[in-house]
């Protein structure tokens, strides 16, 4: 009997190894469904992320810029005032270039004069001419240092094309915010893993 159990748990395993193996064959013969579920997988970690929360992003290349689409949503129990965006590179993008909702002439604007948000509220960065959103609330991306609007330190960014515009793809993001606890301010950094999206045709 004890043969026949050891027999039976050595085919099981090798059943076992051989169905991982063919798993790891079929996502390295097709790499579309390796990045479709690394998109998925980084979809779903943001969109249950706390207290700040990307429930919808996007990316495109214009004029040889990486405009990023980012609807964020405070899913804490307190308010908070977001005062940056953290790249891969552990820099923060502490402001964005508005044009509308408000901002007339177009300027740097600091996020933390912007980007208050109460529990469940949301708010995004977009640019109009590539997300056909109201506001136009830039925020670039860009393998190099984060500076002004624009979040460094990504391992690609989109390309211009309309056939290939590849992918953005940051390694980790993050937020850093002010937290209201009751009478106190208390800043906090919130550092996520990575976020990937399938960039959109080029415009331009």
């Amino acid at each position: 009997m004890k043969g026949q159990g050891a027999t039976e748990y050595l085919v099981l395993l090798a059943v076992v190894l051989i169905v991982a193996l063919v798993s790891v064959a079929l996502l390295g013969f097709f790499p579309g469904m390796a990045l479709d579920a690394q998109i998925t997988q980084s979809q779903a970690y943001w969109k249950s992320a706390s207290p700040i929360s990307i429930i919808d992003g996007g990316a495109i290349s214009s004029s040889g810029s990486t405009y990023m689409y980012l609807r964020i949503r405070n899913t804490g129990a307190y308010s908070i005032r977001l005062t940056g965006i953290i790249g891969s590179d552990g820099g923060a993008a502490d402001q964005f270039y508005g044009i509308g909702c408000g901002i007339s002439p177009a300027a740097y604007k600091n996020i933390s004069d912007y980007f208050y948000l109460a529990p469940g509220e949301e708010k995004y960065f977009a640019w109009s001419g590539g997300f056909g959103t109201q506001c136009d609330y830039h925020l670039r991306a860009a393998t190099t240092a984060s500076v002004l609007n624009i979040a460094g330190g990504a391992s690609s960014v989109c390309q211009n094309s309309t056939s290939s515009p590849g992918v953005l793809d940051f390694k980790s993001i993050g937020f850093q915010y002010i937290e209201y606890l009751d009478n106190n301010q208390i800043s906090k950094k919130q550092i996520g893993r990575d976020f990937i999206v399938k960039c959109l045709p080029s415009a331009g």
